[in-house]
């Protein structure tokens, strides 16, 4: 071998001076096993290996244009559009928002209580990018797996606003707890608006269900159906055989039941806003009369009027209680003839609340406000009636017949000075 040879091979050995020539060494490949990765591909679901740990990612692209439900996504942007246009006061408003901007958002868990044994094992979201809505789907392999699962999902996650569905009260403080335990690892969680679902669902759904569950509303609302779908309450107990197993097929059932609610959720965003802003053709009355109602406890007042206005011709139940509500405002606003003559037309509902209601305020009225206590007599008699007939025996306060018998009496005295 040649001097310049062996000079050559003793060269990474040899120092100059103080400074040591430092040798590259390639970083080492995580060498993660992620049992039946195959499979999963199969399905569209990647893992994202962090620190020698890993989680699962699926992501699904619809079309704007697919339909789930009695709307398309596209219906979606149309809403937000909506919101823009209208600069009323409501909690659902996306008012100064791009529809890219909305995430909506779910989860699957351990168990239904609240604090740090309750475990999430799927965090699935959708937003609009471009023509398309992307859902995406972050699963927990095992439960030590939390910190790629959390520096997954928040290392792009760039949006003002959550959708839910009870998510103020579950999902999201939830997602706090365990956030806790890694936070030295992973981001911070952004702050976000919030726009929860289940709230305004049973504003306007209470009166027609039983159940306020989303699969109850998408049934029965939505026009969604499910087939073949995994229960909810079963979702632990297959997340438990998978961590053992490692098998697929179970979780695979959990990520299209939890990929339905969140596709209902941008339904149901769409349907509550066509319904709040008037744009639903199929709305009934009895939908408008919440809808007005809430824009009433919102102090929305021309709104409110502007819906409500619109059922009072008619004898059906929705036209009372528009009545009623009207009539109320109208107190509110010191315009007794018009509340009077509101309450005067509610006396003859049917409904015995409303009556009783109705007959009370005109006795109010009567009394203080046309001093005419005859006519107060007369409609405080006629609400004595009602509370004594009435199935509802634990009428309280000023309904109770105690108050009432006392108030006729007070007006009765009233009448003997001043007969009028």
């Amino acid at each position: 071998m040649s001097l310049k040879s062996k000079l050559n091979r003793l060269k990474p050995h040899l120092s100059v001076g103080s400074q040591s020539e430092k040798v590259y060494k390639p970083p080492e490949v995580s060498k993660i096993h992620v049992p039946f990765q195959e499979k999963w591909a199969n399905e569209n679901i990647i893992p994202y290996i962090l620190d020698n740990d890993y989680c699962l990612i699926r992501e699904v692209k619809y079309p704007l244009s697919q339909k789930h439900g009695t709307y398309r996504f596209r219906d979606f942007l149309t809403a937000v559009e909506i919101w823009n246009k209208r600069p009323i006061n409501h909690p659902l408003s996306a008012q100064g928002h791009q529809a890219d901007e909305l995430f909506f958002f779910d989860t699957e868990t351990t168990g239904l209580g609240g604090g740090t044994g309750n475990t999430i094992f799927l965090l699935g979201y959708a937003s609009v990018a471009g023509e398309e809505l992307i859902l995406k789907q972050h699963i927990l392999p095992h439960p030590g797996a939390e910190i790629p699962l959390y520096q997954s999902f928040l290392e792009n996650v760039n949006y003002k606003t959550l959708v839910t569905y009870n998510g103020k009260s579950f999902d999201w403080p939830q997602v706090k707890t365990r956030h806790t335990l890694v936070r030295e690892h992973v981001p911070n969680l952004p702050a976000f608006g919030h726009f929860d679902l289940f709230h305004a669902a049973r504003r306007l759904w209470k009166h027609k269900l039983e159940r306020m569950k989303l699969a109850v509303v998408e049934n029965e609302v939505l026009g969604v159906e499910r087939v073949d779908d995994i229960p909810g309450y079963l979702a632990p107990m297959i997340y438990f055989d998978f961590v053992e197993s490692k098998q697929p097929e179970g979780m695979l059932g959990i990520l299209k039941h939890n990929e339905i609610d969140i596709l209902s959720l941008v339904t149901l965003y769409t349907h509550l806003t066509f319904q709040i802003c008037g744009i639903d053709q199929q709305q009934s009355r009895s939908e408008s009369f919440e809808v007005g109602r809430w824009f009433t406890a919102l102090g929305e007042k021309q709104e409110a009027e502007k819906v409500l206005t619109k059922l009072v011709e008619g004898s059906d139940l929705p036209s009372y209680q528009a009545k009623l509500a009207l009539a109320f405002q109208h107190k509110k606003d010191r315009n007794w003839e018009k509340a009077r003559k509101l309450f005067v037309d509610v006396v003859d509902s049917g409904d015995e609340k409303m009556m009783l209601e109705a007959c009370l305020e005109l006795a109010k009225i009567y009394e203080h406000r046309v001093k005419d206590y005859k006519s107060a007599i007369h409609y405080c008699h006629q609400a004595i009636l009602i509370s004594t007939q009435t199935k509802n025996k634990k009428l309280t306060g000023e309904f109770s017949n105690e108050k009432l018998q006392i108030r006729c009496e007070r007006l009765k005295q009233k009448f003997a000075k001043f007969p009028g």
